[in-house]
């Protein structure tokens, strides 16, 4: 049953609307043709009764995604804890500094303080030391 294509159609021997299974026929190990088999009741289809493929069904998952969604208001991002400057974070807890309690990250106080943006780190020099083998 490898490399089996199937369409969906009505078989006229048990009379449901089943997949049909192409599989191919051998006669020795040559391949000879293929045959065309009802997945529900097993019912083998003429050659010249095998119904056409359906017609491919739409997308619906193909939308545009060019709308970006804003999740915040303007400004109301930056004033979350996880943008503080008192926000601290480790494997266990997350922690505010300045009131000494657990947060979230998407907490908010009136107490807070921006932190200074990061410093790109230093590019490092490459080694004049020779390196032997």
């Amino acid at each position: 049953m490898s490399d089996a294509r199937s369409a969906e159609a009505p078989c006229p021997a048990c009379g449901r609307v089943s997949l049909l299974l192409r599989k191919p026929r051998y006669e020795g190990f040559t391949k000879v043709g293929e045959e065309t088999t009802c997945a529900a009741c097993g019912h083998v289809f003429a050659a010249a009764d095998v119904p056409a493929a359906a017609p491919k069904q739409p997308d619906i998952f193909a939308h545009d995604h060019s709308k970006k969604v804003e999740l915040f208001l303007s400004g109301e991002a930056e004033k979350l804890c996880g943008h503080c400057l008192h926000y601290t974070i480790n494997p266990f807890r997350q922690w505010c500094a300045r009131h000494r309690r657990d947060v979230e990250a998407t907490d908010t106080c009136a107490d807070f303080a921006p932190r200074p943006p990061e410093k790109p780190a230093p590019v490092p020099e490459p080694s004049t030391k020779n390196i032997l083998l």
